[in-house]
């Protein structure tokens, strides 16, 4: 009999690409690649959801603080994914008025030591089952989640992340912003899916596209 898969939140996926498909230079710049117009539309759509949630990689790279200060409206539930508590103790959403609004899904073997210090700032550490490559099973994650009352996750990054819920068909929605600018060899959104023919690909069921000062917006449900 085929397993039941949990329920989950409605996942929408959204990042800001030059036109050539590129979220960062080679170095891994990527503040800012979209118009400000298109960076106060993010913050829209962080009001808009239950959470937002990100890789440990992004938080390594860019300590975002994740929440809505160029709208109007509520900060989300912050969400990172870090299988082994590599966040550290500075990051931005463990500050002192970010930490209680702030979860971290770790790895069910994750260091007990180090959850106890990260949930002392005020934060929320939750352990998730792992892959045998030592990755979470994000379905399980998101299930938590729904488990929490978090109908709708708002995924900005990073790549791995991204990845991996597609790979996973864990993603219901994408929002793409494509501005007018070529950086040549760089980060890419999206690895590897494993899709060898055209015949493969991922599709959807519907298709916006609007323009956003000088950026393009495609909002696509899959």
């Amino acid at each position: 009999m085929r397993k039941t898969r949990p329920a989950k939140p409605f996942i929408t996926v959204k990042y800001a690409q030059s036109l050539d498909g590129r979220i960062a230079t080679s170095t891994g710049d990527s503040q800012w690649i979209s118009s400000p117009a298109s960076l106060k539309f993010a913050h829209r759509m962080r009001r808009d959801h239950d959470a937002v949630m990100v890789g440990i990689g992004t938080v390594l790279k860019d300590d975002p603080r994740l929440t809505v200060r160029l709208a109007s409206g509520s900060d989300p539930l912050r969400v990172v994914i870090d299988s082994r508590l590599r966040i550290p103790l500075a990051a931005n959403v463990l500050s002192t008025e970010l930490a209680r609004g702030t979860l971290i899904i770790a790895g069910e073997r994750a260091n007990q030591k180090r959850a106890r210090r990260i949930e002392r700032t005020g934060a929320t550490v939750l352990f998730a089952p792992r892959e045998g490559n030592g990755r979470i099973i994000l379905i399980d994650a998101l299930a938590a989640l729904t488990d929490r009352g978090i109908r709708s996750v708002l995924v900005e990054g990073g790549a791995a992340l991204i990845t991996s819920l597609l790979s996973a068909r864990l993603v219901d929605r994408m929002i793409v912003v494509t501005a007018p600018k070529i950086i040549g060899r760089g980060m890419e959104a999206i690895g590897e899916l494993g899709i060898m023919r055209l015949g493969d690909v991922m599709t959807f069921s519907s298709v916006r596209i609007r323009r956003l000062g000088t950026d393009v917006i495609f909002d696509c449900l899959i």
